[in-house]
């Protein structure tokens, strides 16, 4: 099975970054089977399409506001996940939810999909996760091996703790 793990946001917007601050400690702290591929997704839009499109298995990684205690894990199953297509104010304006909403129009979303990640605290102009989010990393990376072991993927377990 071909299992995306796709890390979005951005990073110079303070707790929008987890996403990508949980890919790159997923990255750093586990050993990863080849049939897993962790994607820096970052802002790319309409560009995600051929790797979603692609995998059997999606674990989107993001600050997920769902009006919850900031620091509170948030896990949208395929279901809920939000996909249409907007009208934009510029053609360049696409955002996850548009790429979703394509992929599912064409029959490609995998049937595997969720998207992991905290409530933030705080989304302002800044390169820090606050001090709430970044506490969040290592619970929030053990919730995503779970998800994937949960669906047959050969994810890690512990981290990886250098000898």
């Amino acid at each position: 099975m071909r299992t995306l793990v796709l890390g979005v946001g951005n990073p110079l917007m303070t707790d929008d970054g987890f996403g990508l601050a949980l890919l790159e400690h997923l990255r750093e702290s586990r050993v990863w089977p080849e049939d897993v591929t962790l994607m820096d997704g970052g802002t790319w839009g309409m560009n995600l399409l051929p790797a979603i499109e692609d995998a059997d298995a999606l674990l989107i990684l993001d600050a997920i506001d769902a009006g919850r205690e900031p620091g509170s894990l948030v896990v949208l199953q395929r279901s809920e996940l939000p996909r249409y297509v907007a009208q934009k104010l510029s053609p360049h304006q696409v955002d996850l939810r548009d790429v979703l909403a394509l992929a599912e129009l064409r029959g490609n979303l995998p049937t595997y999909a969720v998207a992991l990640g905290v409530q933030p605290e705080r989304i302002e102009l800044g390169t820090e996760l606050s001090a709430t989010a970044a506490e969040r990393l290592e619970p929030a990376a053990d919730a995503a091996c779970a998800v994937l072991r949960h669906w047959g993927v050969n994810a890690p377990g512990a981290p990886v703790v250098p000898t």
